[in-house]
């Protein structure tokens, strides 16, 4: 048997008046996942603990049968896996988003414009964060590139608990009242913006009209990950594909294979047909379970794009569903599919939320017939199936 999860980044949502209150997925053209519903089993799944915050790390973590309660240490740590850094147990690494602030001359009265620079490419990116490094690393504290917009500092023996606020939670507001009270974070953020304002990687940018990376917003710390072993854990030899350095990173803590896709952004204009060569080339050369994460709803949800949110999941459906369950029926294989988000990213409030997610169980040796045309949070909810926990999700997918 192999076990494929498609995990649609955010793209759970609400109603959506446009889409006559049906939402993202209700409106979404998906015959491929939608014939799986028709045969599968569908519930609700709760992925985020009371009282942890919706980020994709806790939602993932749940998504791959992890505890987050027990095993989650900060987000950024297992970017900071993915990047390859070696953390040592007094390290405590942040996540250093480069974001485009707006240009009031006081700091605190700045507009968070764009939390991902423009989805800045890694190579501008790069650039920026060695001129960072350069301007600010000391015995203490170390900047890394990651891919676009999504960076690592380390402080060794730093700080946690320190409150810090995501920049994709406040899109086009005021940076104010969520201006770091750590006053080292805080004037390393401030600095940042008299380096970056004027260098000459932005200076280009401005001039092909693409948004600046003028300033770097620090968060989500935490200590080196505490993730089991897949295989120990669940039996299975597995791989992961995703274009962020976050699932990378729980897929390396994990002991499961990191695949790389040539022309995977994390955006909808990600190579989707290329994620599912690669998931099908895994299956057929010896992985047993492929956990294939796509982010562009996600993205697409932060920046409330409607459409491109739609397009998204319908691109998931068309180019990932579709060619990986057709190529598992070709080669004679037993295997069983589960499609869900982590969260939703509601194009409303273009931020994470804690709401249980819908969830789909397919096998192909053991169909249903559910009663149900189509998968979305409706049909889902109708089932009346609910899983509190959302790491149990795992084993009851993999019939542990």
């Amino acid at each position: 048997m192999k076990y494929i999860v498609i995990l649609g980044d955010g793209m759970a949502d609400y109603p959506i008046e446009a889409l006559d209150n049906k939402t993202i997925l209700e409106s979404a053209y998906k015959p491929n996942i939608d014939e799986l519903a028709k045969k599968g089993i569908l519930g609700m799944v709760k992925t985020v603990p009371d009282g942890m915050k919706p980020g994709s790390d806790v939602a993932n973590l749940s998504a791959m049968g992890y505890d987050p309660e027990s095993c989650y240490t900060g987000r950024s740590p297992l970017e900071a896996v993915s990047i390859g850094i070696d953390l040592n147990d007094t390290d405590i690494a942040f996540r250093c988003n480069l974001v485009t602030l707006s240009d009031e001359e006081n700091y605190a009265d700045k507009t968070m414009v764009d939390y991902s620079a423009g989805e800045i490419t890694s190579e501008d990116a790069a650039k920026l964060i060695a001129s960072v490094n350069e301007a600010f690393k000391n015995d203490d504290i170390e900047f890394y590139s990651g891919i676009s917009y999504r960076h690592c500092m380390v402080w060794h023996e730093g700080p946690l608990n320190l409150g810090l606020t995501p920049p994709h939670d406040i899109s086009d507001r005021k940076i104010t009242e969520y201006m770091p009270e750590n006053e080292v974070i805080r004037t390393l953020m401030e600095k940042s913006y008299d380096v970056l304002k004027d260098h000459p990687v932005n200076k280009e940018r401005m001039d092909k009209g693409l948004r600046p990376g003028n300033s770097i917003w620090l968060w989500g710390e935490g200590t080196r990950p505490a993730v089991s072993n897949f295989e120990e854990s669940f039996g299975l030899k597995g791989s992961a594909i995703s274009a962020v350095d976050l699932i990378k990173g729980i897929a390396i803590s994990a002991g499961l294979r990191s695949i790389d896709v040539e022309g995977a952004t994390g955006n909808y204009d990600t190579n989707f047909a290329g994620k599912a060569k690669a998931a099908i080339d895994e299956l057929l050369n010896g992985s047993d379970y492929v956990y294939i994460h796509m982010e562009a709803p996600d993205e697409c949800g932060h920046r409330g794009e409607l459409d491109n949110k739609k397009l998204s999941v319908e691109l998931i459906d068309k180019e990932v569903v579709g060619p990986v369950v057709e190529a598992m029926r070709k080669a004679g294989e037993d295997f069983s599919i589960l499609v869900m988000p982590d969260h939703p990213t509601p194009i409303k409030i273009k931020t994470h939320t804690s709401d249980p997610v819908p969830f789909l169980i397919y096998r192909s040796n053991d169909e249903k017939d559910s009663g149900l045309d189509s998968y979305n949070e409706k049909t889902a909810a109708s089932t009346g199936l609910y899983i509190e926990k959302g790491y149990t999700l795992m084993q009851k997918f993999l019939n542990k």
